[in-house]
């Protein structure tokens, strides 16, 4: 059983943030993803929308709200036993990390001590969790980044890097669902689109599945590249 300490959490009208000071797994998202589902079941209409972080999680309300219930609601959470099992989906993303698509590949390994086969094996060899998404719509929070493939930032980001490009940034990789401007490094280019504001939901893949790169030939990059729903209809 997880003891509950109040001074973990920061609730404030209108807007609150429930924190964590648990380290980022798949337990935690369980706990997190169980809390929000809890919460709306509690408060319904009251609540206009929940977000998950990596160690957090934010509500925004429409109304005002007891923090005696919302406390309750988090205890109630916190001392359950076990958690629903996450999803075991796992999505196959296809990546070139050839030539054009991969500007900064060669680099960032050789500043690895690896070699771009090496590299591209360490990122696309194991499955990631899908977390949250944020920074631009349909943009995934991944984690199980290999360590030896955490880098820092770029100290002056690109103002713009291509849509689908997938990158390397701190300890996390992701890929650009939109062309924007950003400070990571970009080791690949998928096909596939992450985000269609047309379509209910807008994204496809949802917290708690997982990602997995599958390296592709340019060849099959561009075939996919004029029909990328194809790819997900082959699957």
């Amino acid at each position: 059983m997880v003891e509950l300490n109040l001074e973990h959490y920061s609730i404030t009208p209108k807007l609150s943030e429930i924190k964590w000071k648990e380290e980022v797994s798949d337990q935690l998202l369980q706990k997190q993803i169980a809390l929000k589902k809890h919460l709306i079941n509690q408060f319904q209409e009251r609540i206009q929308e929940i977000r998950i972080g990596f160690k957090t999680l934010g509500i925004c309300w429409n109304s005002n709200f007891s923090l005696e219930e919302v406390q309750n609601c988090i205890r109630h959470i916190e001392q359950l036993q076990a958690f629903p099992a996450l999803s075991e989906k796992v999505w196959k993303i296809p990546v070139c990390y050839d030539g054009e698509y991969s500007r900064d590949l060669f680099a960032l390994a050789k500043s690895k001590n690896l070699t771009a086969q090496e590299l591209i094996h360490l990122h696309s060899s194991n499955p990631y969790r899908l977390h949250f998404y944020g920074f631009l719509p349909g943009f995934m929070y991944l984690q199980g980044l290999h360590n030896k493939l955490h880098s820092p930032r770029k100290s002056i980001p690109e103002m713009e890097v291509p849509a689908g490009s997938v990158a390397i940034g701190g300890s996390q990789t992701g890929i650009y669902p939109s062309s924007s401007p950003g400070g990571w490094y970009i080791i690949g280019q998928t096909p596939i689109k992450f985000f269609d504001p047309h379509k209910v939901p807008p994204v496809w893949a949802e917290p708690g599945d997982k990602v997995q790169f599958m390296p592709i030939t340019e060849e099959e990059f561009l075939r996919l590249k004029k029909n990328p729903e194809s790819y997900f209809e082959d699957e």
